[in-house]
């Protein structure tokens, strides 16, 4: 009974976001900004430029809701939006993306893991962090896939890639990231 109440709420909600209501809108960008900047700062941009593609982001969002049809669930839809705002910003700034998984002398040491780590947040504050030194487009891929859960048919619709790229991505950067856990975790260590 509670589901249904809490789904009907959440129609009435969407309904209201898609008619222009300005109360509903700031709900929504209260609902979804810590999304938008995980977005951001998985490409790389800076606290300041993350607030400009943010801004950017919603706005874009706000003049697109006539066109949202449903089709994809609306944090999937915003999240392709930010992720486009954020290319299109990097790219009008000229900015490259580097290459982290390059970068001599970041690895992790097992004296930096606790023996019990294992379930902890520390293993996966050590995870994400070894995210961060994936190329960036295969971490916004594993992002995506782990963290904002997305299957590879949704992830390809968001960065406007073909479905086996996003699955090639993703099956790099698994492999990059059990080649950087390695040092840590034992050879054995599985991302799945």
């Amino acid at each position: 009974m509670a589901d249904e109440a809490g789904k009907k709420r959440d129609e009435s909600w969407l309904s209201k976001l898609l008619a222009g209501d300005h109360e509903a809108f700031a709900e929504f960008i209260d609902k979804y900004k810590e999304m938008v900047f995980l977005c951001c700062r998985t490409l790389g941009l800076k606290e300041d430029e993350a607030e400009d593609v943010a801004s950017e982001t919603f706005l874009a969002a706000y003049k697109g809701l006539s066109r949202y049809k449903g089709r994809a669930q609306l944090h999937t839809w915003l999240w392709a939006i930010a992720y486009r705002q954020a290319v299109s910003y990097l790219r009008k700034n000229k900015r490259t993306w580097e290459l982290l998984d390059e970068q001599q002398g970041q690895g992790y040491s097992k004296e930096q893991t606790p023996p019990a780590a294992a379930q902890s947040n520390e293993y996966e504050k050590i995870v994400w962090d070894a995210v961060g030194k994936l190329p960036r487009i295969w971490a916004v891929v594993v992002i995506l896939h782990y963290r904002e859960e997305k299957m590879i048919s949704e992830i390809a619709k968001i960065m406007r890639i073909r479905e086996n790229t996003a699955k090639t991505y993703l099956f790099r950067a698994r492999n990059k990231l059990k080649e950087i856990l390695a040092p840590v975790f034992g050879e054995g260590f599985d991302v799945d």
